[in-house]
């Protein structure tokens, strides 16, 4: 009986040591990190881009998950070849934590630490090759989860519980059913001494014609003359300008082919800062528009983004992400007629989209790209042109309902003129668009 007993008892305590090994244990700041090492004080992340010590990984920013049950997740750059365990630390504001006595203003109060699960997004198109497939850093979900401390207001991701910790603010707090926007573009990568200004500014403009209130924008590197147009529309209040300078931590890829293009991660950080953009506005707008900065998602049976969306969800109201067609206009061909040649316009660097308007045919038995139109609040994650991880139904948009106007070097180069499609889209807005484009480039001080 005895033994019976002691073997119960020794079966309990080795049950409750597993159990506590395996999920979690709650500590008080204090003991997490000492107040007497200056060193070690909590310090709040004002960077896009923090490492996570003890790793190679990199944290972006970090959002309460609704849909996951008020799961935290921390948007983050994964170094694939070390996948140690990594753990959340899990804290609260003093001012909300009436037991912590806080003698510094935004000092955190009661934390929790916790076995953070990794979630690496899958590469590929989904089509025969893959975007981001090879690259040794993979964009990745980190996810932390304690019943113990709902009410977290800051969180840090660590491979060691007592190194220095760096601290992300977790946003989207709260569900909100008042949205500031209607349609948002987000755009992943500005580099390479970006200065392509007068492509730039047509396309805000554009934008703005067709009900496009915010653009977001992840920023590298610019020229001189795109960072005075960026300078004008942050005043103006249309954009945000995120630094992301992946650079400074990783070598990025110049392009989407590891086999070609080799470097850490794919094509600076494309795919995390479309997953971030999802996440940061979330709450912000109704739909995001993820494209690049020289595409134009363009309605072509309706007069604008608010008409074309509410034709399509009344007609698929379980959809929350559409796929819209890619179709390129060479910036080697140029309107025969010179109309849009303005010689105010000489001295802007960059691309004229209104002079190029011829689109190529499509490519038999190839698959057309295609960028999206999403509800933020459909999806979970995403690549570039297909969502990895959404709730609802994904809809095909018809390509003459709408599609991209993409201006950039042909992939047809061998043909000729008279093999194109002219398409005149962007000439319809010629009487509100020419004096607006005139007075960014002006005010901008790129005139």
């Amino acid at each position: 009986m005895i033994q019976r007993k002691f073997a119960l008892l020794v079966g309990i305590g080795a049950l409750t040591v597993l159990l506590m090994l395996r999920w979690e244990h709650t500590i008080t700041l204090v003991n997490l990190m000492s107040s007497k090492r200056p060193a070690t004080e909590p310090k709040l992340s004002k960077d896009t881009i923090t490492p996570i010590p003890g790793s190679r990984h990199l944290m972006v920013s970090a959002f309460k998950d609704h849909r996951l049950g008020g799961a935290i997740k921390v948007i983050s750059i994964i170094f694939r070849q070390e996948l140690q365990p990594l753990y959340c630390v899990l804290c609260a504001n003093a001012k909300a934590d009436a037991n912590f006595d806080a003698k510094a203003d935004g000092a955190l109060g009661q934390c929790t630490s916790l076995r953070a699960r990794v979630h690496l997004h899958r590469d590929g198109y989904g089509f025969g090759f893959g975007i981001g497939f090879g690259f040794p850093f993979v964009t990745s979900d980190v996810l932390c989860m304690s019943p113990m401390l709902q009410q977290a207001t800051h969180v840090s991701i660590t491979a060691n519980l007592y190194a220095n910790l760096t601290f992300l603010s977790i946003q989207n707090q709260e569900v909100k059913e008042s949205l500031r926007y209607n349609f948002t573009v987000c755009i992943s990568n500005l580099f390479g001494e970006y200065n392509n200004a007068l492509q730039f500014a047509q396309t805000m403009e554009l934008y703005k014609l067709i009900g496009v209130q915010k653009v977001v924008i992840y920023n590298t590197s610019c020229g001189p003359d795109v960072e005075k147009i960026l300078k004008y529309y942050r005043k103006e209040g249309m954009l945000e300008v995120v630094p992301w300078p992946i650079d400074k931590f990783l070598t990025p890829s110049t392009g989407w082919s590891y086999d070609l293009h080799h470097g850490d991660i794919h094509y600076y950080g494309q795919l995390t800062t479309l997953n971030e953009c999802i996440y940061r506005y979330m709450y912000q707008s109704k739909y995001l528009l993820l494209n690049d900065i020289d595409e134009i998602i363009m309605p072509y049976k309706h007069a604008n983004l608010e008409k074309l969306m509410g034709t399509l969800q009344q007609q698929h109201p379980n959809a929350g992400v559409f796929m819209i067609e890619n179709h390129i206009f060479p910036k080697t061909q140029f309107d025969d007629s010179g109309r849009f040649r303005l010689p105010r316009w000489r001295s802007v660097p960059g691309v004229n989209i209104l002079e190029h308007v011829y689109r190529e045919p499509d490519r038999k038995h190839m698959f057309n790209p295609t960028k999206l139109l999403i509800n933020p609040r459909s999806v979970l994650q995403t690549s570039v042109h297909f969502t990895l991880k959404q709730f609802g139904l994904v809809f095909n948009v018809p390509f003459d309902v709408c599609r991209i106007i993409h201006v950039r070097v042909p992939l047809q180069g061998q043909l000729s003129k008279d093999q194109l499609f002219v398409d005149k889209k962007l000439w319809e807005f010629e009487k509100l668009l020419i004096p607006s484009i005139d007075r960014a480039l002006n005010e901008s001080g790129v005139l």
